[in-house]
């Protein structure tokens, strides 16, 4: 992975700035996208690699995909395979949602094992326990998933945990096969609710997405449609910390503080003010913050791609913090790169201990892309100068980060 920031600590925060389309949103938006033979347009896309690579497949499967800016074109008329390009999916994780879009459309889908950051197993079981529901025949050889979906139906399935990425591909197998598919124990994430929203723009018929359980009413085709999807949350709570950070005032246009209950109460709770602006979210800092205890949940709960950056919120905060990690096996990657920079932190299995203090710079590593922003955010408050390896981690999933951290007063600059 290239790329180095140099980051000078010790600036305040402070400004406005917008946030763009949630990419955990986009993705499986972009995979449904195959559902349909007509133009889709989406709205406000930030400039990711995911995204770039996510479009690349959908090229490779016979789509043109245009983009200008932050809007993208998704032409899918021209799509006529079946097999995802190894190469491309082994760099993202979420070429996984193209099997429900695939089965849906051309009722076969041949992938691979997908790629993405080493944060934990995610196995992909509970994709394949739900399309088996729906009677898809399933042969796993050489490294590659072969789903047959000629004698597909609605079905009743229930998720043994909320699994986003296996209620998304559901939702998308279920919204061109006959009949009702009711998926029990569903995520409900907000960007659940957003794949309805967008099917449902295309004409679909699905209804429940936000609760724990979703039904999807078969239609015999979808349209095309225009859409923009919401927010990023976790972009914006990033943001949010990295003003907290460093004793600053932000103000984040388009940022949905419904979305973000559990960062935002966090964040008052470490002594932050966090209000609702017109059309977002504002924070400022009144005076040192406060150790906080943060236990990751699926949605409603806090955020496991928040954890990072609280954890380094927890390095400055006055007291001690206690952070628990129950959604992935391997998310402390970023704890021994923190420690590098004087933080006090003790790990034991899923549970970490942080005992705040002062940080100061020091060369470390991203080691997958939230770890990444959290030591960026260390490097913002740190004293003197962090530099932060493996850049293009982070490129994953903020928009040139540098550019809107400089335009609210830091000082960050990419070497490459």
């Amino acid at each position: 992975m290239g790329g180095i920031y140099r980051i000078i600590g010790g600036t305040r925060l402070a400004g406005r700035c917008e946030i763009p389309a949630a990419k955990n949103a986009v993705l499986p938006i972009l995979a449904a996208c195959l559902l349909t033979d007509e133009r889709v347009g989406l709205e406000n896309c930030p400039v990711l690699e995911d995204i770039a690579n996510m479009l690349r497949i959908l090229e490779a499967l016979g789509c043109r995909a245009t983009r200008s800016g932050r809007h993208v074109t998704i032409r899918p008329a021209g799509a006529a395979h079946c097999e995802m390009p190894d190469a491309l999916s082994k760099r993202l994780r979420s070429s996984i949602f193209m099997m429900g879009p695939l089965l849906g459309r051309f009722r076969r889908a041949e992938v691979t094992y997908p790629g993405g950051c080493e944060i934990g197993l995610r196995p992909i079981d509970l994709h394949l326990k739900g399309l088996r529901a729906m009677n898809v025949a399933i042969r796993e050889a050489h490294g590659r998933i072969y789903l047959d979906g000629s004698d597909m139906r609605a079905a009743d399935v229930l998720l043994d945990f909320p699994s986003v990425g296996a209620t998304e591909n559901i939702m998308m197998a279920a919204a061109l096969t006959r009949g009702e598919t009711t998926i029990r124990n569903a995520a409900r994430e907000p960007e659940i609710a957003d794949l309805q929203a967008f099917i449902n723009a295309m004409g679909g018929r699905v209804s429940g997405a936000g609760s724990g359980m979703v039904r999807v009413q078969g239609v015999n085709r979808l349209h095309g449609a225009s859409f923009r999807p919401i927010p990023d949350r976790i972009t914006a709570g990033t943001l949010l910390c990295a003003a907290a950070m460093t004793g600053g005032e932000i103000e984040l246009d388009g940022a949905r503080s419904d979305c973000m209950d559990a960062v935002l109460a966090k964040l008052r709770e470490a002594g932050c003010r966090v209000s609702a602006i017109p059309g977002g979210i504002g924070l400022d800092t009144p005076a040192g913050l406060r150790g906080v205890d943060v236990f990751t949940q699926p949605y409603p709960g806090f955020p496991t791609d928040m954890q990072a950056q609280m954890m380094a919120l927890a390095c400055v905060a006055e007291g001690t913090s206690i952070l628990v990690e129950n959604v992935f096996e391997n998310r402390f990657n970023h704890a021994s790169q923190l420690v590098r920079m004087g933080a006090d932190i003790t790990i034991h299995h899923r549970t970490a201990v942080v005992r705040g203090g002062r940080l100061t710079g020091a060369r470390v590593t991203a080691k997958d892309l939230r770890a990444g922003a959290a030591l960026v955010l260390a490097g913002l408050a740190a004293d003197g100068v962090t530099e932060v390896e493996n850049v293009a981690l982070i490129d994953r999933g903020y928009e040139r980060l540098e550019d809107t951290l400089n335009a609210l007063g830091a000082r960050i600059r990419r070497v490459d």
